[in-house]
């Protein structure tokens, strides 16, 4: 960092607060199971939801799990449950749209629940007892450090390294932080490839892979490349979806790079024109036969097993 940005209010606030949770000034409360953090140190758009996905559906293949998030811009307040161990206990605006995106690709598995609440030491504690959970995965859980983690995992996009911290630029904690992790993810691999290494911590790389076009009933499809799609997203980092149409040699006749969690209220659909979007997206619009869907599948090489033996030592 440069001199400067040593006055920057919000770095003096967050070092703060780092060094009072450090010296053990500020009381960390430990939860009966499990817990991995999942987190970032920007302002959303690192794939944290991609990869709570991605090892919710492999650990829960051993552990009866949970999925703990705040909640943002949901209509509801407190603790929610939004699936119960398989089954939907909650609509879009009560669970905010991460929770009910989850909740819908987990629906009908009952190993695994999702769960909201602004207090995570309160909602990992009802989670935990009410549902018998062996292992909570915490997302967006890097600053949230009043809940006691076993592991914290920490995505970062290549952008990140020449970021600032708010309000100059979108990063929440400076990359010194990073020293409280054990595991760094680094996404968006296959159209932003990058390496980093720091001290003695585990990296991965993430790659999505296998990419497939959902119809509008969330059926595969081939993908259409004589079609000539409008694109758009709500996301964190709208850029690298666009980078990904276009890698895949989809025709893009505009995109429309909308803020993070847009709530789709006033935005119409033109019957004559076809559409494509992200799953987080979907979820939040009325379906149609023009608007289809960007999926793919996550490869972490060495991760799960990284994960399961230090889980095993825990």
């Amino acid at each position: 960092m440069a001199f400067w940005e040593y006055l920057n209010p919000y770095f003096l606030l967050i070092s703060l607060r780092n060094f009072l949770y450090d010296r053990e000034l500020l009381r960390v409360e430990r939860l009966p199971l499990k817990v991995i953090s999942v987190g970032n140190l920007s302002c959303g758009g690192t794939g944290k939801t991609t990869l709570t996905r991605f090892l919710a559906e492999n650990l829960s293949k051993k552990y009866k799990l949970g999925i703990l998030l705040r909640g943002y811009k949901r209509s509801s307040r407190g603790y929610r449950e939004v699936l119960s161990q398989g089954e939907l206990k909650a609509s879009l605006d009560e669970a905010g749209d991460e929770a009910y995106l989850l909740s819908l690709v987990f629906r009908g598995n009952s190993r695994v629940s999702v769960g909201v609440c602004e207090d995570r030491v309160y909602g990992g504690g009802v989670m935990a007892q009410k549902l018998g959970l062996e292992l909570l995965l915490l997302d967006d859980g890097f600053q949230h450090r009043k809940i006691y983690r076993d592991l914290d995992l920490v995505l970062l996009k290549k952008q990140d390294l020449s970021d600032k911290l708010l309000p100059w630029g979108r990063l929440r904690e400076p990359l010194s932080s990073l020293k409280r992790a054990q595991v760094l993810v680094l996404t968006y691999q296959e159209v932003y490839p990058f390496d980093f290494a720091l001290e003695d911590k585990a990296v991965f790389k993430m790659y999505r892979t296998r990419w497939r076009l959902l119809n509008w009933e969330l059926k595969e499809e081939p993908l259409r490349k004589e079609l000539s799609f409008i694109c758009f997203s709500g996301l964190g980092f709208n850029s690298q979806f666009i980078e990904v149409v276009k890698k895949l040699g989809l025709k893009v006749k505009e995109f429309y790079a909308l803020p993070d969690h847009y709530n789709y209220r006033n935005f119409k659909l033109k019957e004559e024109e076809s559409y494509l979007t992200t799953l987080k997206d979907f979820v939040k619009l009325t379906p149609r036969k023009n608007l289809y869907v960007l999926d793919f599948e996550v490869e972490v090489p060495g991760l799960l097993d990284y994960l399961n033996q230090a889980l095993k030592d825990y």
